[in-house]
């Protein structure tokens, strides 16, 4: 009997899986992480580091975690460090709104209803689209519209691995680029406060932070993965010779467009409502000071918005088609979008111990003032510097799956960083959010990968891990040149990356 011998995709792939099947959960790795800090506090106090702060002049040393001192500062902050994590009530507030329009069947009809309407010349791009802009509502892309778009494609005659590819490129190697914001962004940027405050207690990161660029980025991901679909993938998978029969898509019944209709409404009347606190110059959602919206409540507000958005058209949606039968339906959407965080809290409990014990001990501060001057010396320009950055997420990501988890451990040392370089933190968090996405989808560690590779299965039986490295990794390659040449041209011409976010802050001097 021959064995087969392994390919070098497919050794390395092994490496990565089991690197990644060797760390820890998240949670513990925080808590790890914890622990290491405060050892570390103590090293670095015994060889007397320290810096000077390039902006104040005054000289930073650490502070000892082994002491009397630093043993009341953890067990009497130990609640408070948890309960005022930036990303928690934020993150908790929108899953709300998002888990009341998913419990109704909105997100799941409408999804189904943009795909069936599109014209067979345009059903690539259009599924493309759609796993994009599913981002919005988190997993609901990945359980719903991959399956689908392969059932799609199989009826209209195509391969269904193709479709299924091109789903799941639009929703996992496009997670952070999107016409709306959605849970990622608020959950992001409360990250990235937390660690911009260690330069700048008093900065604030807004959920919309990224919006302008993510905005473009929605329609740049959909060109670049449409191209891969049809120039690369489906060529390379020919006609399909499975054992799967075509099935008929199920069309919207008369109450799912009944409640399209009034979840339509009822956006329409939310938009109004924006539109009249916005427009006058001196509307209800306007700086009350300077009439300005930068720094506006709507800007503020924005995750209380995206609460209302999504609590309003889902209730008007479940209502009107049915699936809302009375109050108590409503709060077990709410309730069950509530199930999926439990490992959530759990791991932002030990990640806010980390980034707190990392704040008193100012070695944040201290590795981002030694690492600025390091980056300063190697003399590298915007673009490449960025560029470094975004392929260091882009390998972390290959072997840690949770977006909020690797910026967690990230944000604190690269965001202060940067900043004494010049470059505002959203600017930074854009560059991590572009490396996070790319490689999702090749990613053995990504959450939803197994899903994929079960999916895959259904079509073709022999297909593993190696299947699904092998049909998304042109997309992974195609995504990361044109996402950085795209952001190349924001650092050129210093665009705007969301409402009130530059590329640079004005230089410490």
């Amino acid at each position: 009997m021959t064995i087969k011998k392994r390919s070098a995709v497919d050794r390395f792939l092994s490496v990565i899986e089991r690197l990644g099947n060797a760390l820890p959960h998240p949670a513990t790795l925080f808590a790890s992480f914890a622990a290491l800090v405060v050892l570390l506090s103590w090293v670095a106090a015994q060889f007397n580091l320290s810096v000077v702060h390039p902006g104040t002049g005054e000289i930073i040393t650490p502070v000892n975690l082994v002491s009397a001192k630093g043993l009341h500062m953890i067990l009497e902050k130990m609640v408070v460090n948890f309960t005022s994590f930036a990303p928690l009530g934020t993150v908790l507030v929108a899953l709300l709104g998002i888990g009341i329009a998913e419990g109704s069947g909105l997100i799941g009809t409408l999804l189904r209803k943009i795909v069936l309407a599109a014209p067979k010349q345009l059903l690539t791009i259009v599924i493309v689209f759609c796993g994009v802009i599913s981002n919005t509502a988190s997993e609901v892309g990945y359980v719903l519209l991959v399956p689908l778009a392969a059932v799609i494609f199989l009826a209209a005659g195509r391969h269904p691995l193709a479709g299924l590819a091109a789903a799941f490129a639009g929703v996992s190697g496009g997670y952070s680029a999107n016409i709306l914001l959605g849970t990622i962004d608020p959950l992001l940027a409360g990250l990235s406060e937390e660690a911009a405050r260690i330069i700048d207690p008093a900065y604030t990161v807004n959920p919309a932070a990224n919006y302008y660029f993510m905005f473009a980025s929605t329609f740049i991901i959909t060109l670049l993965g449409t191209w891969v679909t049809e120039k690369v993938v489906v060529p390379r998978l020919g006609a399909y010779t499975g054992d799967e029969k075509p099935e008929e898509i199920r069309e919207l019944t008369s109450a799912e467009k009944k409640g399209l209709r009034w979840s339509g409404i009822m956006l329409l009347a939310f938009v109004a409502f924006l539109l009249g606190g916005l427009l006058p110059a001196d509307g209800y959602l306007r700086d009350p000071e300077t009439g300005g919206i930068l720094k506006s409540p709507f800007m503020s507000g924005i995750v209380a918005f995206i609460f209302l958005s999504a609590a309003l058209c889902g209730i008007a949606y479940g209502v009107a088609a049915g699936t809302f039968k009375n109050d108590s339906d409503v709060m077990k959407g709410m309730s069950k979008s509530m199930e999926t965080l439990g490992s959530y809290i759990v791991l932002v409990f030990f990640a806010a111990q980390f980034v707190a014990y990392f704040n008193w001990t100012n070695l944040g501060l201290i590795f981002a003032i030694q690492g600025a001057e390091v980056l300063k010396a190697s003399g590298m320009n915007d673009i490449a510097l960025m560029s470094a950055f975004i392929l260091i997420a882009a390998t972390i990501n290959l072997i840690m799956g949770s977006a909020s988890a690797k910026w967690a451990i990230m944000a604190p040392v690269f965001i202060p960083m940067f900043m004494l370089l010049g470059y505002s933190p959203e600017f930074t968090q854009c560059a991590y959010r572009i490396g996070d996405s790319v490689t999702n989808i090749i990613s053995p560690m990504m959450s939803y990968f197994a899903l994929i590779v079960a999916f895959i299965q259904r079509y073709d039986k022999k297909a593993g891990i190696g299947t699904v490295i092998s049909t998304m990794l042109p997309y992974s390659i195609t995504f990361l040149i044109g996402w950085m040449i795209l952001f190349g041209i924001w650092i050129s011409f210093g665009l705007p990356i969301g409402p009130g976010s530059n590329v640079l802050l004005p230089v410490i001097p």
